[in-house]
């Protein structure tokens, strides 16, 4: 007579306790087929608080990248921190506890109220379960100016039309740096210079900060972790 099969382990999940409840995502586990984590994408956008210097920010964005990679056995950071004179731009690939920490973390910035170092976050997009990465690794880019839309086209322009030009420059731009990197070393922590082309347009930006659809760190967290069902007292209990 055959022995029963033992019961089958959930893996370590790194994932936050509320995460692990509310989000469907994380029950299906933390962990790819090939025990690598799910990826997943964030995109914000936020202003430079008063005086500080782009290499703050790039300096800031690195030891939080540490020190979530030294306390927590998570996926690799990549992505591209895009630092204009006023705003910044970033777009970061890694698993969902990462990206879940680097949201708190700004939304604990932004409780700093106009001490901190960004000021009116907005998180643009998280996009879960990507197939692969977009980024090879993580750059930071520093634009030495703003630029303008050409034709004044912007101002027509639908939120999903902003975060697309959004995205497509910043494809654009890491490919630029890629192909610098290869033709150089030891250039992995430069911060890279772009041509104005590739730049994001301070109207985008701007449209974005404005748009009702994108929420700030902490109303996003709050959504995110609200429980899908109505509340339970919302009618009426029949008793015995």
């Amino acid at each position: 007579m055959s022995k029963p099969a033992p019961a089958l382990r959930r893996p370590h999940s790194p994932e936050p306790a509320a995460l692990r409840r509310q989000n469907l995502l994380s029950v299906r586990q933390g962990r790819g087929a090939q025990g690598r984590f799910l990826l997943h994408r964030l995109l914000v956008v936020a202003r430079l608080g008063e005086g500080v210097a782009a290499a703050e920010v790039a300096g800031y964005h690195r030891r939080l990248f540490e020190d979530v990679l030294e306390d927590h056995s998570t996926e690799q950071v990549s992505g591209l921190l895009l630092l204009h004179p006023n705003y910044i731009c970033h777009v970061v690939e890694s698993c969902s506890s990462t990206i879940h920490l680097i949201i708190q973390e700004l939304a604990s910035l932004q409780s700093q109220g106009h001490g901190a170092l960004l000021q009116e976050i907005k998180v643009l997009v998280v996009a879960h379960n990507i197939p692969t990465r977009l980024f090879p690794d993580w750059y930071v880019a520093a634009g030495t100016s703003p630029v303008t839309s050409p034709h004044g086209q912007t101002q027509s322009q639908s939120t999903a039309e902003a975060v697309t030009e959004c995205l497509t420059l910043l494809l654009k731009l890491a490919a630029c740096m890629q192909s610098v990197e290869d033709d150089h070393e030891d250039t992995n922590e430069s911060v890279h210079t772009p041509a104005p082309e590739l730049l994001i347009p301070a109207e985008t930006i701007d449209c974005l900060h404005n748009a009702g659809e994108c929420a700030s760190p902490e109303d996003f967290l709050r959504i995110y972790l609200s429980p899908a069902q109505p509340a339970l007292d919302s009618g009426t209990l029949q008793t015995a």
